[in-house]
Order: structure tokens, then sequence, then C-alpha cells
């Protein structure tokens, strides 16, 4: 996916609008780019919060900028100019992540951001892609550059076999049929929640724009118990869910990162095991949730 925006992003300077702001990452790989393009591909140093107001300050002037950094330091380490230099004064950016939740676990806590898409949750009216194959990335991306309000487009090394190129609300990939349980996937976990549920009677939707979330599909497809899958924090689409079904009696079980530091480093995959988000985890969270339905239900 980082290749696949690299490549995207070079090609939307074309339009003058579009500036590149950088923090040294990613930096070599748009050298060509900043030869073409010398005064619209900054790069800041390692100043993950100047990069995020050098941004507002561009926005300010009519600019379209690209803000892009590993999920921690773009999200976490930079939130309160995110907050100030964007959200308050009123701008948008496109925001663009590597790492995601645990790509780089060899680099250890400093790298890792399973909070991230809870945060830009705390701001006004931010649109959050979250794709799940490098295919669905450039549609994404120039959709979000083409926009004006600010965007967060979270890339991963994880993803599913093959793409899902759409706007975003709920696809349908699964239907076992009216009443049925309901699983949401968001983005790459998607090929692991369908191998989860594979001979079960379970719904499968999928999604890579949590937010907004299209809680009218939510509505039209959810029975009594909605299963959310999302490869972030364990519950960050709880409140979304909730509101949007509050007038229906239903049961939620969210799947995610849990909260546990876990003080490893390991790869991606050993962290998605140890996190339960591997076929075999989620299997086990889904079994324990459908069999506590009441008998009586």
């Amino acid at each position: 996916m980082r290749e696949t925006f690299v490549t995207t992003a070079t090609a939307l300077l074309d339009d003058p609008r579009t500036t590149i702001v950088l923090a040294d990452i990613s930096a070599a790989a748009f050298a060509p780019a900043a030869l073409r393009h010398p005064d619209r591909v900054i790069n800041v140093g390692i100043r993950e919060q100047l990069m995020v107001g050098v941004a507002g300050g561009l926005a300010l002037t009519g600019q379209r900028p690209i803000v892009h950094s590993y999920a921690p330091f773009l999200v976490e380490r930079a939130y309160e100019q995110i907050k100030l230099d964007l959200d308050h004064q009123g701008v948008g950016a496109v925001l663009v992540s590597v790492g995601a939740s645990y790509d780089r676990a060899a680099a250890g806590r400093t790298h890792l951001s399973p909070a991230d898409v809870a945060l830009i949750d705390t701001l006004r009216d931010w649109t959050v892609h979250v794709p799940g194959h490098r295919d669905e990335v450039p549609g994404l991306l120039r959709a979000m550059v083409c926009g004006r309000d600010s965007a967060y487009l979270r890339l991963s090394t994880q993803g599913n076999a093959r793409p899902y190129p759409h706007a975003g609300d709920l696809r349908v990939l699964r239907d076992a049929g009216p009443g049925a349980p309901l699983l949401v996937a968001v983005g790459p976990l998607l090929d692991a929640a369908l191998a989860a549920v594979a001979e079960l009677p379970v719904t499968v939707a999928y999604t890579h724009r949590p937010r907004p979330f299209d809680t009218a599909g939510l509505r039209a497809l959810a029975g009594t118990e909605v299963i959310l899958v999302e490869p972030y924090l364990a519950g960050t689409s709880a409140r979304v869910v909730g509101d949007a079904l509050a007038d229906r009696p239903h049961r939620l079980r969210t799947l995610g990162v849990g909260r546990d530091d876990l003080r490893r480093y390991g790869s991606a995959e050993d962290h998605s095991r140890w996190h339960g988000l591997d076929a075999a985890g989620l299997r086990r969270s889904i079994d324990e949730f459908l069999a506590a339905v009441p008998a009586s239900a």
C-alpha cells in the first residue's frame, strides 16, 4: 500500500494545489517528486508537530496538503496540532499513515498505534478510510485530495487477497439470510473474518470507511446480533453502532486490538494472533458470543 500511495500522490502533484508534507519518513521515496516539484514536496525533518502545523498554514492559503508519516508520529505525537492547526482553524488536509496498529512491531512500542482512529474520532466530521488492499488506495486517495474536508487514510502492510473498490458503504460479501448475525469487517481483517465464519450462518459485510460509518446500511442488515471486527483498538466504533441501533434490541461484540500492553516484539502476524485477530482467534470469540444467546431468544 505504501508504494501505491507514493505513486498516486506523486501523480497528484500535477495539480498545483497539492503539496506533500513529510517529516523524513518516505522522503527517499518522494525524492524524484521533490526534484520535479521542489516547492511542493516539503520535508521538515523529524518534527512531526511542525509538519502538521505547516500543513495547516498551507491549507489556509488554499493548498490541499497530503501529510504523511508513521501512525504514532502523525496522529498521536502531533494530535494537538491536528486539533488546533486543522480542526480548530476549520481547514482540511489529508493525513496518510503507515504502520497501522503493529505492522512495525519489531521496532517496539514507539511504532505501535492501535488508538489512532479513536483519537481522530474525537474530532469533527473527519472521513477515515482503512483500505484492505493496495488497489483500493489510488481511488481513495484521489477522492480525498479532491475533497475539502479533513480525511485520514490508514495504510498497512497487511491486506486481503482481493480489493473491493467502492465508496465505503457496507458491502455484503456473504448473505446468511434475514435475521442472521451480522459481522462487519473493516479493512485488512476481512479475509480473516470470512475464514472465521466459513461454516457459520453469519452475514458478512465489508467497509474500508469506518467514518462516516454507513449507519443506514447497518440498520438494513442488522438483526439481533452484531459483530464488529476492526484492525485497531477494540470498541472504537461501538458508540457509532450502538447509537445507530439504539431503538432496537441488539447485542454487540467488538473485536480489535486489545488494551493490554503486550511488551512483545515479533511480527505483525504474531500480534494478530496474540490479539485474537487471526481466523482462529476470531472464531473463538465469535463462537463464545453466539453461544451466549439466551435459549428463549
